[in-house]
């Protein structure tokens, strides 16, 4: 279990609508517990041990011989496996490379990679057709490098991936129809890439041990309650206070689960990452004495991967008390310290603290968001599983294209 997942304690919530919301909260949970043992939220199926992956041992053996993994893919299909990748980059032996944004200077980023030809390449993209990601495919594309080291999940159905992987005997590994993207981390999409990093797949899921424990429901309900209850007072910025650089990108995970899933007809919330303490010298400031229209989660860890210390015959006498002091020790003084001035100042904020940084730990973080999303989303009465706005964007930008190459080739 992880050290701290603490509500807002600090914060004054002593009111009727807050209890209120405590209770809507216990209702919708206990619905929600119905679904999942009458198997009628499939998405959560692959948070349990039990799931059944489609891709084999064999498979993993085959591509693990590879020094680097190259993954290729867009949002929610690629940032599952890229917070995993920080998370444990500090014991994982091979090189991660990822794809996943529109950059003209990609070329070039991937032509310093070493010993390119002990790689294997992952592409990832439900629907099969994601602009973005066949784009940067084709940029990298070299049918000699490929031939043999491919791997597509995708949807088995007509699209562009599925042609690619037929064409080119590319390894293809299916992406459930009713598992999103941003949901996806503990299936195939997440999982894969983890087995070929060396990571025990089965101790990420704990789902049915974790909806046992009494302090995981009642955490889950009370961050829930809170975080609508603010919500209902225009308190919607929800600031990532990350103070362990390993947990940047699990923080831009949960800034797609969040702002994806509840940003619609006018509601939502609104997730920002804050990287600290270097915001304590740009952005604090604005936390501290700005618009009271945010509440906090602080992300950290115990355990210090790195054992660099200030050098003792450098340090001034007015500083004495950096001696051996280790760069953790100090980041972890300025995340207490800010704590206390929230809790002086009464700004709502919870915290998030790994303690040994394990699959486990990993693993219920993960199974803690995505619940608490799926419960904002039925108080918010959204659909938590649909992004309307942004399916109109990729329809006007192929049309864009389509215009541009129709005027430039005929």
């Amino acid at each position: 279990m992880l050290e701290k997942v603490n509500f807002f304690k600090s914060y004054p919530f002593n009111n009727k609508k807050y209890k209120s919301n405590i209770n809507k909260t216990k209702k919708n949970l206990n619905e929600l517990l119905l679904d999942l043992k009458n198997n009628k939220i499939p998405l959560l199926k692959s948070f349990e041990k039990d799931y059944k992956f489609n891709f084999s041992k064999k498979i993993i053996k085959k591509f693990s011989r590879y020094k680097n993994i190259i993954i290729i893919g867009m949002g929610g299909s690629i940032l599952g496996s890229k917070s995993i990748y920080s998370f444990f980059k500090h014991k994982i032996k091979k090189n991660v490379f990822f794809f996943d944004n529109l950059d003209p200077h990609l070329n070039s980023k991937y032509q310093k990679i070493k010993n390119i030809n002990n790689s294997c390449f992952v592409v990832i993209s439900k629907s099969g057709n994601t602009l973005e990601t066949i784009a940067n495919l084709s940029t990298i594309f070299s049918k000699d490098l490929i031939k043999k080291k491919l791997i597509i999940i995708t949807q088995p159905d007509k699209n562009i991936l599925m042609d690619v992987a037929n064409k080119y005997d590319a390894e293809i590994i299916e992406h459930q129809k009713n598992i999103g993207g941003r949901y996806s981390v503990l299936s195939e999409t997440g999982m894969f890439p983890a087995a070929l990093m060396g990571l025990n797949l089965i101790k990420f899921k704990n789902l049915k041990k974790l909806i046992k424990n009494k302090k995981f429901i009642t955490t889950l309900v009370h961050n829930v309650a809170s975080i609508y209850t603010l919500n209902l007072k225009a308190v919607r910025n929800s600031v990532i206070l990350n103070y362990d650089s390993s947990l940047n990108d699990l923080g831009y995970w949960y800034q797609q689960l969040v702002a994806e899933s509840l940003g619609k007809k006018g509601k939502g919330v609104n997730p920002i990452i804050s990287f600290s303490p270097k915001d304590h010298h740009s952005l604090m400031q604005l936390y501290l004495d700005g618009p009271k229209d945010k509440f906090f989660t602080f992300l950290n860890s115990i355990k210090d991967e790195n054992k660099f210390k200030a050098n003792k015959s450098f340090i001034p006498k007015k500083m004495i008390f950096l001696k051996k002091k280790s760069l953790k020790y100090l980041i972890n003084a300025q995340c207490e310290a800010t704590k206390n001035i929230f809790k002086l100042k009464k700004i709502p904020f919870r915290e998030i603290t790994f303690k040994k940084k394990t699959e486990e730990e990993l693993g219920e973080i993960y199974t803690f968001f995505v619940l608490e999303t799926l419960l904002l989303s039925q108080l918010m009465n959204t659909n938590p599983f649909d992004q309307p706005a942004v399916e109109a964007i990729k329809t006007e930008t192929k049309k864009i294209l389509k215009l541009k190459y129709s005027k430039n080739y005929f």
